[in-house]
């Protein structure tokens, strides 16, 4: 596999899986360009992975940030080949986004919404191009509650991170599906239980814990590099990957009506008055 000349996006990518994934494709040949808070953390993970690398401020739970950083990377590339939707997060306490959303519903579906929205235009103008996004097996225990995607009374941390994980499967799903007449994929994985920064809010013996039972990032980020590098992947499209093999998502995936409803609330959450790549023709 090689991927000279070619660039990819990651968001979140000055941690765990996706500083894993950022290594392992400019290995491969890539220009890697990271998307996250300017912080410590951020020059370490740019200082580790080289002159490959690149960095553009966000802050994904505020949609202004977002757009600003598709916008950046617009007037600083021609180009995007793979755009990995990585970030997420799982707060134990309720929180909401600048546009007062639920946090995890903000950060780990709306952001990644709005932003493949706005660089879709130039991945199909170029031709063959990915959109990978991280999703979890715990969206298979979800159900979306369009009245929660504001805050619940009632919140329940888990069942608040799977409804966000469900929302990226059925996301990675339809817009598969709006882009069958492009040379653009889109596809969505589970990287298996791996320890990250995201339980960084969970009690210190949860973490101890989870961190004896899940696997290294490194290897979490292996099926974020196969969707994003492997050349037989070209035209497989609409699909859910369980740490590096095909597998079957939630049925709810297939839920046309489920689907539909999610995009169309989405385009109206992040101030998108129709589907941006469409609106671009």
């Amino acid at each position: 596999m090689s991927l000279e000349g070619q660039k990819i996006l990651i968001t979140g990518g000055n941690s765990g899986i996706g500083f894993e994934a950022a290594k392992a494709f400019i290995a491969l040949g890539a220009q890697v360009i990271i998307a996250a808070r300017p912080s410590h953390k951020t020059e370490m993970a740019l200082h580790a992975l080289g002159s490959s690398a690149s960095h553009i401020p966000v802050d994904l739970a505020d949609l202004t940030s977002v757009r600003q950083l598709a916008t950046t990377y617009l007037e600083r590339h021609e180009t995007l080949d793979v755009l990995v939707n990585n970030a997420g997060l799982f707060p134990a306490k309720q929180q909401v986004t600048e546009q007062g959303f639920e946090m995890q519903f903000g950060v780990n579906h709306l952001s990644h919404f709005l932003l493949t929205q706005l660089l879709l235009p130039m991945m199909i103008q170029q031709g063959p191009a990915r959109v990978v996004t991280v999703s979890s097996m715990l969206h298979k225990k979800a159900k979306l509650d369009f009245n929660s995607f504001k805050g619940d009374s009632q919140y329940n941390a888990q069942k608040a991170y799977g409804q966000s994980k469900l929302a990226n499967v059925l996301f990675a799903y339809e817009l598969a599906e709006r882009l069958a007449h492009t040379q653009v994929t889109s596809n969505v994985l589970h990287p298996g239980g791996v320890a990250t920064d995201i339980v960084r809010d969970m009690p210190w013996l949860i973490r101890a814990l989870l961190g004896l039972i899940f696997i290294s990032p490194e290897k979490g980020a292996k099926t974020t590099v196969m969707l994003g590098a492997d050349p037989t992947l070209t035209q497989t499209t609409g699909t859910y990957f369980d740490q590096c093999k095909e597998a079957s998502p939630t049925t709810d995936a297939n839920n046309l009506v489920l689907r539909q409803q999610l995009w169309e609330y989405s385009l109206r959450a992040t101030g998108l008055t129709a589907d941006h790549f469409e609106a671009q023709h």
